[in-house]
């Protein structure tokens, strides 16, 4: 099929698809004499896994690696490993966004709790002294 069909199969653009073959990932591409780019049918199934690894998290070179160069023979060990590590990754991620989620409500409290015969200015360098644990001013 040309660029054009598997740009219509897959949903992504004709430069999108250029591009995953210029980095590697789309290696099923063959050249017609006149220069034309021609794809097999398991090129629509490749970018489908490229899509939706980049969608997991996963960078083009870690999707370079996972990748077989035929598809019908995939490295399952390293394949369960490289998913288990994202998700690892995933959950480290999650665990920093929560802390980083916990600090902004506790600084939003603390600026609310400002007294009310105390001016913004003040109230600023109050909480700042709690935040740098020292006195701000």
């Amino acid at each position: 099929m040309n660029i054009g069909e598997l740009a219509k199969r897959t949903g992504l653009t004709n430069s999108r698809i250029r591009f995953y073959e210029r980095a590697g990932l789309l290696r099923t591409v063959d050249r017609r004499p006149n220069g034309y780019r021609t794809y097999p049918p398991e090129a629509v199934l490749a970018l489908e896994l490229i899509t939706t690894a980049q969608k997991a998290g996963f960078s083009l070179d870690e999707i370079r690696t996972l990748l077989p160069p035929d598809l019908e023979h995939w490295e399952h060990d390293a394949l369960l490993e490289a998913l288990r590590r994202k998700v690892g990754d995933i959950e480290a991620l999650e665990a920093k966004l929560a802390q980083s989620r916990a600090q902004l409500v506790a600084l939003i409290q603390d600026i609310e709790a400002k007294p009310g015969d105390m001016d913004c200015a003040a109230n600023a360098r109050r909480v700042l002294s709690r935040v740098l644990g020292k006195e701000v001013g």
